[in-house]
């Protein structure tokens, strides 16, 4: 890996145009990556890559620093050929959709992620499945360069670690997570802040959306399945935006009896997204069944069927995984 990461370092100081790709329907790992890593970028190589967010831009990340840099998939030219593109915090390269083209003619790609089912799509691969989130390992890449973090990247940094760990509570939360966290801390981030900024800030229809959805989601096989569905028109009653589905799929997990926990998102194009949680079942298994990916006990994927449909494979498929 400190081959792959001197080479990073290598490309970027020769590349006169860069971009920072995240994963559609980004989350606060691969915004933190991409914010974190177009700072470091801007303060010691003295260049301005074009961070790309695909999909809504989720407000409740308004805090972190930069977020006003982030530009959509509109704002750039998709046919433009970068020197370097790099994707963070990007499971598999399908999860870039409109993006791909962007990031296939780059001359030099760059992949740098944290998934155990990532297929190393990248012309330099950069992953690690143990670490916590991709933010982790773009921390322990701007060790190696022995770059001091400043305060603005380490704030993204800390969300990176922060959301993909649930606060610190998931599995992948370890000794490295805590260390990470303290060394962050004393660059000047603040837990409190941090923490208040990210998780209660919620604009008042997104708690009645998603206590809406929580409150008819379905308990299946003695509670050992929970799963809840978002229609087009749940969206639409409540103007809910994309993000407003973050967290709900880890809320129903908490009943007692769950085992496996899903949240099925019906598509603008018809199809169903889907979001899965466990305490003890590996759920890669299931997710690339469907051509999906993630980790253990986080996974998702998308099934080209209308919500009906979905839920009703997807429940049948996970009643094999827990029987």
């Amino acid at each position: 890996m400190n081959k792959s990461i001197s080479e990073l370092k290598h490309l970027i100081e020769k590349s006169d145009s860069i971009v920072i790709l995240s994963h559609v329907n980004p989350d606060g790992d691969t915004l933190g990556s991409n914010l974190a890593l177009r700072i470091i970028i801007q303060k010691y190589f003295n260049k301005t890559p074009d961070s790309v967010c695909i999909g809504y831009l989720p407000e409740i990340y308004r805090y972190l620093p930069e977020y006003e840099n982030l530009k959509r998939v509109e704002d750039i030219d998709l046919e433009k050929q970068y020197d370097l593109a790099i994707a963070v915090d990007v499971a598999a390269k399908d999860r870039l959709v409109n993006c791909t083209k962007v990031y296939d003619n780059a001359k030099v790609k760059v992949n740098i992620d944290h998934h155990v089912t990532n297929n190393s799509y990248g012309d330099i691969n950069i992953i690690d499945g143990k670490a916590a989130c991709a933010g982790a390992i773009l921390y322990k890449i701007f060790k190696n360069w022995k770059t001091d973090i400043p305060q603005n990247a380490a704030r993204c940094l800390y969300t990176s670690l922060m959301t993909d760990t649930g606060g610190f509570r998931y599995e992948n939360t370890t000794v490295d997570t805590f260390i990470m966290a303290a060394e962050l801390v004393k660059l000047g981030v603040s837990p409190v802040e941090e923490y208040r900024a990210c998780y209660e800030t919620k604009p008042q229809n997104m708690v009645q959306f998603q206590a809406y959805i929580v409150n008819n989601a379905l308990f299946l096989n003695n509670g050992k399945i929970a799963a809840a569905k978002v229609t087009k028109k749940d969206m639409e009653k409540f103007n809910a935006t994309d993000d407003y589905t973050e967290g709900i799929v880890e809320v129903i997990r908490t009943s007692r009896d769950v085992e496996i926990s899903a949240l099925l998102k019906e598509t603008k194009e018809g199809y169903t997204k889907v979001s899965l949680r466990s305490k003890t079942k590996d759920l890669t298994k299931i997710a690339l069944d469907f051509n999906g990916g993630g980790h253990r006990f986080a996974a998702g994927c998308t099934i080209k069927k209308p919500i009906d449909i979905a839920f009703e494979k997807l429940i049948k498929r996970i009643q094999l995984e827990i029987e």
